[in-house]
C-alpha cells in the first residue's frame, strides 16, 4: 500500500469462508478486497489471473503468489516496470533455495527459466512469486484453463515480449509452501522482534501443569490442558491440546483436538 495499491483481488479455493471471517468488512486498511473462488479446481498461477480479469481495471497490477510472506520493498519494481515499458516485470533475489531464473543485468530482461529454452544456464536468481503486469497480459491467458505462468513467461521470451526483472535483496521473504518454512518464518519473526502479536494470545488457556519448550505460538481461544508438553508448535485459534499429549513441531488447526505423541505432524 505504500507504493499506491488501492484495491486487492484475491483468488480463493479451499475453505473460502475463512476469508470472509478474516475480512468481514471486505477491506484491508481502507482498501477494498474482492474475492473470487476457483471452483471446482485450482487454476494455478496463470489461470488464477485470467479468473479475475473482470475485477481488474485497465491499469498495471501487481501479482503476489498466495503462499509467500514478505516485506520486500516494491519501489524499484514499479520504477523498472514503468521505465522499461515491460509487459511483465519479475521480482528476483540473488540468493535463496531455488535459483532458476536467468537474467541479463545489462538488458534487464529474463532470458531463460531452468534452462527450458536451452541457453545452457540453469539460473542464478530466485523468483519471489511477485511481479508487475500490464493489462495486455490477458492476451496471453486462456480463461478457465489450469495453467502455470512459467510456460507463459517462456513463450513471452521466445516471441520477444518484454519479460523484465528487478533484483530486490533487501527485506525478508519466505515461501510458506512447506511446513518447515511455515515454522521457520514464525521462529525468525519472533527472534527478530518483528512478530505483530504475542506468541501466546491473551485469551488462550494454558494449564500451569503444561510444559512449553522452544517457541510455541498459541492462538486466540486455544487450550493446552494439564500435563501436555509442547515444543516448537503452532496452535491456530480454537485449537486444543489434550491432557498429557506430547507434541513437537506440530501445526494444530482451528477446532482440532490433538492427542497422544505427535512429531512433525499437521492436524
Amino acid at each position: 500500500m505504500q507504493v499506491g495499491i488501492k484495491d486487492f483481488v484475491v483468488n480463493t479455493h479451499h475453505i473460502p469462508e475463512a476469508y470472509a471471517q478474516a475480512f468481514p468488512a471486505g477491506s484491508y486498511r481502507g482498501a477494498a478486497i474482492s474475492f473470487r473462488n476457483e471452483s471446482p479446481v485450482r487454476l494455478e498461477t496463470a489461470g488464477g489471473i485470467a479468473n479475475v480479469r473482470d475485477l481488474l481495471n485497465e491499469e498495471p497490477f501487481i501479482v503476489y503468489n498466495g503462499d509467500i510472506l514478505t516485506d520486500l520493498p516494491l519501489d524499484s519494481l514499479l520504477k523498472e516496470h514503468r521505465e522499461k515499458e515491460n509487459l511483465v516485470t519479475l521480482v528476483l533475489r540473488s540468493f535463496g533455495p531455488a535459483l532458476h531464473i536467468s537474467y541479463d543485468v545489462e538488458t534487464g530482461l529474463v532470458t531463460d527459466i531452468r534452462n527450458k529454452l536451452g541457453t545452457g544456464r540453469e539460473g542464478e536468481y530466485l523468483f519471489t512469486g511477485i511481479y508487475a503486469c500490464q493489462p495486455e497480459i490477458h492476451r496471453w491467458l486462456t480463461p478457465g484453463k489450469v495453467e502455470s505462468v512459467i510456460p507463459i513467461f517462456l513463450r513471452m521470451i521466445q516471441e520477444g515480449a518484454r519479460l523484465g526483472a528487478v533484483v530486490v535483496d533487501d527485506g525478508q521473504w519466505w515461501d510458506l509452501g512447506s511446513r518447515a518454512a511455515y515454522l521457520a518464518a514464525h521462529q525468525a519473526l519472533h527472534e527478530q522482534g518483528k512478530a505483530t502479536a504475542s506468541a501466546i494470545h491473551a485469551s488462550a488457556q494454558v494449564s500451569p501443569q503444561a510444559e512449553l519448550r522452544g517457541l510455541n505460538v498459541i492462538g486466540e481461544g486455544a487450550v493446552v490442558e494439564a500435563g501436555a508438553a509442547l515444543e516448537d508448535c503452532i496452535l491456530w485459534p480454537g485449537a486444543t491440546v489434550a491432557a498429557d499429549a506430547v507434541l513437537r513441531q506440530c501445526i494444530i488447526r482451528s477446532g482440532i483436538r490433538a492427542e497422544g505423541v505427535q512429531m512433525s505432524t499437521d492436524m
